[in-house]
């Protein structure tokens, strides 16, 4: 957030940025089926798990026709119509694993369809954040209790969990979202009170995203996510499986480089970080910033907007109140905690699995169960492209530097240790 003295004549509103009161980010009641016309491509894309499966995919899209994409009207439409050609486009390019054929060109009944989806949502034409989480789910009963998947990807009750645990994650910062304007139009008239209200809600949905992340433990096995699941999320940008990218036939003749679906595409910490003035510089700065053309367009702008409204943080500072600058470092603490909690899960689903597999081949022996199918050329790198532990750790050393200059405080979780610890010895 920048510094800024101007007072604007409209209260900050999330409104014009397509977040909802109620789901956030997440697109509310996704479409569950297009027009008729569209039968072939729903078809198919119910069905991309079995089909890979069976090896049949590639030769069903192969016999595809060719359809417009001029009937489809309205923004959900066209964000079912984009998760659908996306989860077409993961498993045709990556049927056969790593280690098979792989495809470098998409065929021209996939490739033209989904340019032209793409465009019309401002979203590139691989799957994102926003397809497999933001759009990627319905009601399974009348209450709404449970949630399910539209379209899956292979990986089994595994792929369920880990996409429903990420929409869950996004929906335990749904009161921060809506905080937000509170935030924002208290820095503007400095009203310290208002600032330390949102910053306390904020605080909480950190701790809520917490808990919530601590569930793909539970839900989504570390060997079928590193083994099955990584490929279909892998992208063809910084991928030695396919350096130069994909072509799309019928868009053009060169290839095309995209990152894979990655977490740095959910737009929640991205605000938070804008928010809270964390600053990322060199490679995990550029790499955040390139996430940023992976979401809908109206939450990119609502990342780069509040970058223009006055600095939270320089407000903190200049405030003599105690509570503002508590709950301000408590959400710094938090943020960190949270992307500790990130490096955990990548640890146990990404650096465990690989160093096993590792060991395995170094031993002469072949890893069994989904080891076997590894994607070996992205061992220690995200789903995004990024190399992934580097990444994670230098993200939350640069929060961790966000903290207020003479500031003491220390996490919330490192305190409640201490204390339990030396109340054991007395």
């Amino acid at each position: 957030m920048a510094s800024c003295s101007t007072e604007p004549k409209v209260p900050f509103s999330l409104e014009p940025y397509h977040v909802s009161t109620e789901l956030g980010f997440v697109l509310p009641a996704p479409l569950v089926e297009l027009p008729g016309y569209y039968r072939p491509w729903m078809e198919i894309a119910f069905q991309v798990s079995d089909l890979v499966q069976s090896h049949t995919l590639r030769s069903r899209i192969d016999k595809m026709p060719l359809l417009s994409t001029e009937y489809l009207q309205s923004h959900r439409e066209l964000r079912l119509a984009h998760l659908a050609l996306s989860a077409m486009t993961m498993g045709y390019v990556w049927q056969e694993g790593e280690e098979g054929t792989i495809q470098v060109t998409l065929p021209r009944t996939l490739a033209v369809p989904f340019w032209e989806v793409s465009r019309s949502l401002g979203l590139p034409p691989i799957l994102t954040h926003a397809d497999a989480v933001l759009a990627n789910w319905r009601k399974k009963d009348l209450d709404g209790r449970n949630l399910e998947l539209l379209v899956s990807l292979p990986g089994g009750d595994s792929v369920r969990g880990f996409f429903m645990v990420t929409l869950l994650v996004e929906l335990a910062a749904v009161p921060a979202l809506r905080s937000i304007p509170a935030l924002v139009n208290g820095v503007r008239r400095g009203d310290g009170e208002a600032v330390a209200d949102a910053l306390e809600v904020l605080q909480q949905s950190l701790q809520d995203m917490r808990d919530t992340l601590k569930l793909l433990h539970v839900y989504v096995e570390p060997s079928i996510f590193y083994g099955i699941m990584r490929i279909y999320l892998s992208g063809w940008r910084d991928n030695p499986c396919m350096p130069r990218g994909l072509v799309y036939e019928g868009v053009g003749p060169e290839p095309v480089e995209l990152s894979g679906g990655s977490a740095a595409q959910s737009s929640l910490l991205h605000c938070f970080d804008r928010l809270l003035g964390v600053q990322h510089e060199t490679d995990s700065g550029l790499f955040l910033a390139r996430m940023r053309d992976y979401m809908p367009p109206a939450h990119r702008r609502l990342i780069q907007d509040l970058s223009g409204e006055p600095s939270l943080r320089d407000f903190v500072q200049g405030a003599s109140h105690a509570r503002l600058g508590r709950a301000f470092e408590q959400c710094l603490s938090r943020l960190v905690s949270l992307r500790s909690d990130h490096i955990n899960v990548v640890g146990r689903f990404i650096s465990v699995p690989a160093g096993r597999a590792r060991r395995l081949r170094s031993q002469g022996r072949t890893p069994g169960g989904p080891l076997s199918q590894a994607p070996v050329a992205l061992e220690e790198r995200g789903t995004g492209g990024s190399g992934i532990m580097t990444f994670l750790k230098t993200v939350r050393d640069r929060t961790r530097d966000a903290r207020l200059l003479g500031s003491s405080e220390v996490p919330e979780d490192l305190n409640t240790a201490m204390h339990k610890a030396t109340s054991k010895g007395r």
